[in-house]
């Protein structure tokens, strides 16, 4: 049987790695909002999604959340009429990224949230851990 301190420090840990490829995602999007196909009518950066799940460590007998896999948005791609664009299709429509950057940062924001309550949690669980050491020192 794990030790509670122990077992939280193990979720937290997996919480961070989690929120942390949530992150990159989100960054990933955002760095390419703006990509567009690099020969006319091509395909521009499709919006890449990810998602999570839980799994059972047998070893600690704890659910840990980890990544299930990272995804891409099936929604469509804006058009936008621009002749003069190099990725412009014999019509001159531009097809624009699926990325919508106000969601982009809400979704950063919640990672964000994420990743510092699960630091926080580690930080607390080592407190209590630290504490305890001091205590048995004294017996």
């Amino acid at each position: 049987m794990i030790d509670p301190l122990e077992a939280s420090l193990k979720v937290a840990g997996a919480g961070l790695a989690a929120q942390s490829a949530r992150l990159r995602v989100v960054s990933e999007n955002m760095a390419n909002a703006q990509s567009t196909g690099k020969t006319p009518g091509a395909d521009p950066y499709a919006r890449k999604t990810i998602a999570f799940v839980n799994e059972l460590d047998r070893a600690t007998g704890l659910q840990l959340v980890r990544v299930n896999g990272v995804g891409v948005d099936a929604t469509p791609f804006a058009i936008e009429r621009d002749p003069g664009h190099p990725a412009a299709d014999a019509n001159g429509d531009v097809k624009r990224p699926n990325v919508n950057l106000l969601v982009e940062m809400a979704d950063m924001r919640e990672a964000n949230r994420a990743y510092e309550a699960d630091l926080q949690i580690m930080k607390q669980s080592r407190d209590l851990l630290a504490m305890t050491v001091d205590l048995l020192k004294g017996l």
